[in-house]
């Protein structure tokens, strides 16, 4: 639950508007790769986004790591639904996550945000991203 509770935490440093925000938002920072956030699904309690890098590969961008992660603003908690990345293997897929597995997604996952929040990485309301080759021009703009 600590966790989940600093993955909250490092979250709404990253994006302190989520709850209001809708699509795909795009972080740019000199010092660091582009930081692509899709809000999901926005439900009365909870957000469901998914976070990402996409790396340009001879196959085209490929998301890595690339999580969906649920947000519940009622309790200030934030959990990984799916993570797939190619630095930790973690699970095949072909059964359910043990409760450790759960455990290193989230570790996983709060490591990433920190280092996103001390990349100065952030995403807010402000102006559309231009130039998005992945999506259209139109998309909101962030930090």
């Amino acid at each position: 639950m600590d966790l989940c509770d600093e993955n909250f935490g490092h979250l709404m440093r990253l994006s302190p508007n989520l709850r209001e925000m809708e699509g795909l938002y795009i972080s740019r920072h000199d010092t660091a790769m582009d930081l692509y956030l899709e809000v999901l699904e926005q439900t009365p309690y909870t957000t469901l986004i998914h976070l990402t890098y996409y790396f340009d590969l001879d196959a085209g961008q490929q998301p890595d790591p690339d999580a969906r992660v649920r947000i519940y603003h009622d309790s200030c908690q934030a959990e990984v639904v799916e993570l797939k990345q190619k630095a930790l293997p973690m699970n095949t897929g072909l059964q359910r996550p043990t409760l450790e597995q759960k455990w290193k997604i989230n570790l996983f996952l709060s490591k990433w945000l920190s280092y996103s929040v001390q990349r100065g990485h952030c995403f807010t309301l402000d102006e559309p991203a231009e130039g998005l080759q992945r999506r259209p021009a139109s998309l909101p703009q962030v930090c």
